[in-house]
Parts: structure tokens; C-alpha cells; sequence
């Protein structure tokens, strides 16, 4: 017998608004499954909304940050709060945008280990100082950043990440939300 996927009610697919269903289902035909996360965030319609829309417009943008750099944040900063969904979610993207199988299992544990570059280092130290300490953020910080060629913009991007994954990680933790399956073995592996 599996666990819960969460304590919270998890809704059918089929008694979901169409705008939810038509949106979890171009995600499980472009993944093969269904995240569990859509699932449980699906109880509280106008919230799903809300998360995915932010969720986009910080994740799907390829400027001043990579994709795989955008998922570095999620997973280093997931693992800082101890949200295992978010470390083995995005760890599996990760994996795949930066083509690296090792990446993400590296940054989740302690990123200062990581085969990462300086200005990654750069990047990751200023995420893990807005997720645990923002209230000591000043201007060295901004200039340690500036000195690695990031700009006003990536630099929002990096905070904005931060944030709205702290809000996710919390979420997650307090809904007990279980990774799926799927997520532990993808990108582990080259495609054949």
C-alpha cells in the first residue's frame, strides 16, 4: 500500500475546473505523469492558478539566467530548507537542462562542493543568503554579483526564485506532498 501523496484532499482529475484538467494534462502528455504537485495544489483552484503562473514567469525564461541555472537556485535553496519534494522534483530537471547526472545530487547536499562555476557560486551564495538570512542583505552582496557579470534583472530573478520556492518548500513540507516515483531516475541516464 503507497502513502498519500499529501494530507491534504487530493480532487479526481475528472471533477476539476477545465482550465486545471487542460493544464495538468499538457503536463502529464509532455511528461509521461502527472506531478504530484499539480495534483495537490488542484483542492484550492484560484491558488493552482496563482503558483503555476508565478512558477512560469520565473522558471520559463532563458535571460540573464539558464533554465539549468534557474533549477540550481530551486534545488540548492530546497535542500537548505529540507524539502525533499522540491530537491528530487527539480533535481530531475536539472539534471536534464544541464545535461549533468550528478549536478543536482551535488548542490542538494552542499553546494559549495558542486562542479560549478564562480559565478554560479556567486549566484548560489546570494539564494541561500535570501533563504535563510535575507534580513542581512546589503550592498556587498549586490556587488559580489555585479562582479560576476549579473545585472539588476538576473539578480530580481535569483531573489524572486529564492522566495517563491521558500513559499513552495513550506507548503510542500506542511502538506507532507511525496515526489513521484519518476523523478528519482530521470536524467540519471543518458538517453539512448
Amino acid at each position: 500500500m503507497s502513502a498519500p501523496i499529501s494530507r491534504f484532499p487530493v480532487p479526481e482529475l475528472a471533477d476539476l475546473p477545465e482550465d486545471l484538467r487542460a493544464r495538468i494534462l499538457a503536463v502529464q502528455e509532455k511528461a509521461g505523469f502527472v506531478p504530484n504537485i499539480f495534483l495537490t495544489l488542484a483542492h484550492r483552484p484560484a491558488e493552482f492558478r496563482a503558483f503555476f503562473d508565478y512558477h512560469d514567469a520565473l522558471m520559463e525564461k532563458d535571460v540573464g539566467l539558464s533554465k539549468a541555472e534557474r533549477e540550481m537556485i530551486v534545488v540548492a535553496t530546497s535542500g537548505a530548507n529540507g524539502c525533499l519534494y522540491c530537491v528530487v522534483a527539480h533535481g530531475a530537471v536539472l539534471r536534464i537542462r544541464a545535461k549533468n547526472p550528478l549536478l543536482a545530487d551535488q548542490l542538494a547536499v552542499n553546494y559549495r562542493k558542486a562542479d560549478i562555476t564562480p559565478r554560479q557560486r556567486a549566484m548560489l551564495d546570494f539564494a541561500l543568503k535570501v533563504s535563510l538570512r535575507s534580513a542581512e542583505i546589503g550592498d556587498e552582496d549586490f556587488a559580489a554579483l555585479r562582479a560576476h557579470g549579473f545585472d539588476d534583472e538576473a539578480i530580481w530573478d535569483i531573489g524572486a526564485i529564492t522566495a517563491f520556492f521558500g513559499m513552495s518548500n513550506r507548503l510542500v513540507n506542511m502538506g507532507s506532498m511525496r515526489p513521484n516515483d519518476e523523478f528519482y531516475l530521470m536524467g540519471r541516464l543518458p538517453r539512448a
